[in-house]
């Protein structure tokens, strides 16, 4: 059977089974691993650094896998994990780039876009990706979480432990600040 079509509460009874543990880590690294990339990388933006905080979200998985008690959906738990991990990357980069006092442009995610090759600012995508790294970590997460990811307010709610009514107030206010952006730039 494909991966994708094993039901996650099978792959956790085979995850909690000793001699079946190390082939459902990987099943749940394989059914997971794509969907979880791209949360991750719209957040942070590079390919390095998406593949990193990846590897700790699986690495994060795989010791509080015993302490999961399946009161959410599994992957529900692996978006909460890999947002918050996300969010921390973010704020070591800020940090770092605060305690460096280095003002090199390079630095900044807007400009790891624009030096990206493949970088085009006429094309609306680019703009929209501009656009999404001028919003605050939360409202990047939800805006990211709804628009690309298509999750429903509610396992947002699940995710990011916020109310559902927070959720999409910071989804609207996300959306007009890029709305703003995208017109005037």
């Amino acid at each position: 059977m494909e991966v994708q079509h094993i039901p996650d509460d099978e792959l956790l009874s085979l995850f909690r089974n000793p001699d079946t543990k190390h082939s459902a880590f990987s099943k749940i690294v394989n059914k997971y691993k794509e969907k979880l990339y791209w949360h991750i990388r719209r957040m942070v933006i590079e390919h390095n650094d998406a593949d990193d905080v990846l590897q700790n979200v699986f690495i994060k998985m795989w010791n509080g896998m015993a302490h999961f008690r399946e009161e959410s959906k599994l992957y529900t738990w692996l978006y909460r994990i890999a947002s918050n991990e996300s969010i921390t990357h973010l704020q070591k980069i800020k940090k770092k780039r605060t305690f460096e006092s280095n003002n090199d442009p390079a630095n900044s995610l807007e400009d790891k876009i624009k030096a990206d090759e493949y970088f085009d600012a006429s094309k609306l995508e680019w703009k929209l990706q501009l656009a999404i790294q001028t919003l605050p970590e939360q409202q990047k997460l939800v805006f990211s979480l709804r628009y690309f990811d298509d999750m429903p307010y509610n396992e947002m709610s699940e995710v990011l432990g916020v109310s559902v009514g927070a959720l999409k107030a910071s989804y609207h206010h996300a959306a007009k600040k890029i709305e703003h952006y995208i017109l005037n730039h």
